[in-house]
């Protein structure tokens, strides 16, 4: 007898339709897995028929039988099928009466006990059984929670594998799992940190507060304790909050992670990823033998921040150029290609040298010229040229530490903040996937910051100054749109232009770089 139902494969953070058929014969006992299994799905075989005898499913006849996993062209990856190719099996065998098999999608993996394990990627997943229509999706008890936020579908959270059974054959009722997303969303917003902690860094908190409206990249450049990672730390407090779409495509991703990545649940708050300065280029841009998302991604929408920037592989460091500019990562392997989404603030931290007091006021310099300048050209030029932000930070002076007057709270930088992002939400409505005056196309600049005769000539002045790229004088523009935006002015001003022109002069006025 031929049984079929519906599961899933991961693709990037995209899910495939995956097709189980199952044919059973009475003949002389055989099991057999096609359609391009791995070698976990092969070992689905061992894994299914040890869980339906310790369920009780015991049969009195021996049968050989075919599972399909279709499309047949298509690499079927990792235990998810368990579940389906052991119901479709009962199924086949007529051991579970039912008629509207083919109605559920099931996802997960079975214990030799028979209980159903959380598997990741269950988000896609169940998004693309809704996609084709499916009745409802049963998924493990441990997923139910982050499975239940796809709205349009319902989900069946399962325990055992006889417990699934028992639903399909009608002869116990499980309620469907579902979350508010919005609520959700709208609850979580604490993140244990504050800017009034931050005495005087009255120019650093501007630049973060200028980077955070515009989703602007920035490197932050000063001696060791002069305050850089704790001001970092702090920057998911004046983030704006994510809208319910956003979560649902930024917990796409984390679910596609897994645990073992630091994903796997519903992300509420925008990510903020630190990785150490020992991450390979693959766990940054992902990839890997088993392919799945890198720090770039998981931090999409949110923060990446790199602390001891020039500590980093510089090969890992290169690799970022791409996502910068583009807001993705594409991964070619012979078998397939993987798009994963990378629009993501870069927040960069770092010393001006080995021993970190380059040109401090109170400490000595104890490095030869030669490795002043060895150490800062681990930042490539390109690299350097990505970041539209670069402030020095200076230590606080003893008075300022010892004041008990706090600093501005971040409830209020994140009202400036939110307000900003709102003119810039109006501006690119009609955008597809720009959401921040970072994420503007080069092309539509001089639309968007419409310069005062003034600003123009600013700007000219400045860039030639400086001596600029035209990758920075892109930059330049929208930092300067951000400035106006934050101020609520509808055209940029010669102040905006001086402003963010001097977010990319450290080497002139400060003296950071050698």
């Amino acid at each position: 007898m031929l049984a079929k139902c519906y599961s899933g494969a991961i693709n990037g953070v995209e899910a495939n339709v995956v097709e189980i058929e199952v044919n059973s014969v009475i003949s002389t006992s055989s099991f057999a897995i096609v359609g391009l299994p791995d070698q976990a799905v092969k070992e689905a075989k061992d894994r299914v028929s040890t869980a339906l005898k310790n369920s009780g499913f015991k049969s009195k006849s021996e049968f050989a039988v075919t599972v399909n996993l279709a499309p047949a062209d298509v690499k079927k990856e990792g235990p998810i099928y368990d579940l389906p190719i052991a119901v479709a099996l009962l199924k086949a065998t007529q051991r579970l009466r039912t008629e509207n098999l083919e109605e559920y999608a099931l996802i997960g993996e079975l214990s030799l006990s028979g209980v159903v394990r959380r598997v990741r990627g269950i988000i896609p997943m169940v998004m693309e059984m809704r996609r084709i229509g499916r009745r409802a999706v049963l998924v493990p008890e441990e997923s139910a929670e982050e499975a239940s936020v796809v709205t349009g579908i319902d989900v069946i959270p399962v325990r055992t594998l006889r417990e699934a059974v028992q639903y399909l054959a009608g002869e116990i009722t499980i309620m469907p799992r579902s979350t508010d997303l919005a609520d959700l969303v709208a609850r979580d917003r604490d993140t244990g940190e504050d800017f009034a902690d931050v005495k005087g860094q009255y120019n650093i908190k501007r630049a973060l507060e200028v980077a955070v409206a515009g989703g602007h990249n920035v490197l932050m450049i000063g001696s060791p304790g002069s305050g850089k990672t704790m001001l970092a730390r702090r920057i998911p407090s004046i983030l704006p909050p994510m809208s319910v779409e956003e979560a649902l495509e930024v917990s796409r991703i984390h679910s596609v992670a897994g645990r073992e990545k630091g994903g796997g649940t519903f992300v509420t708050r925008r990510p903020f990823r630190a990785p150490h300065h020992t991450v390979s280029s693959i766990g940054l841009l992902g990839g890997g033998t088993h392919p799945s998302p890198g720090e770039v991604s998981l931090a999409h929408r949110g923060i990446l921040f790199l602390d001891e920037f020039p500590e980093f592989p510089r090969n890992a460091l290169e690799t970022l150029r791409q996502p910068l500019e583009d807001g993705h990562v594409g991964v070619s392997r012979a078998a397939a290609a993987y798009d994963y989404p990378s629009r993501f603030m870069l927040v960069a931290a770092m010393n001006p040298c080995p021993c970190g007091y380059y040109n401090d006021p109170f400490h000595e310099c104890r490095c030869k010229t030669s490795s002043i300048l060895k150490y800062q050209q681990r930042i490539s030029g390109p690299l350097l040229d990505r970041i539209d932000i670069q402030v020095g930070v200076s230590a606080v002076p003893v008075k300022e530490l010892s004041s008990m007057k706090p600093g501005e709270p971040s409830a209020s930088i994140r009202s400036r903040v939110v307000a900003a992002r709102r003119i810039q939400s109006e501006r690119y409505r009609s955008m597809p996937g720009v959401l921040t005056n970072a994420d503007a196309k080069s092309r539509d600049l001089l639309d968007i910051c419409r310069l005062s005769e003034g600003a123009s000539r600013k700007l000219q002045r400045e860039v030639e100054r400086l001596n600029l790229s035209a990758r920075a004088y892109d930059r330049i523009l929208r930092v300067a749109r951000t400035i106006a935006d934050l101020a609520g002015r509808p055209s940029v001003e010669e102040s905006d232009v001086l402003e963010a022109a001097g977010f990319r002069e450290l080497d002139k006025e400060n003296g950071f770089w050698a």
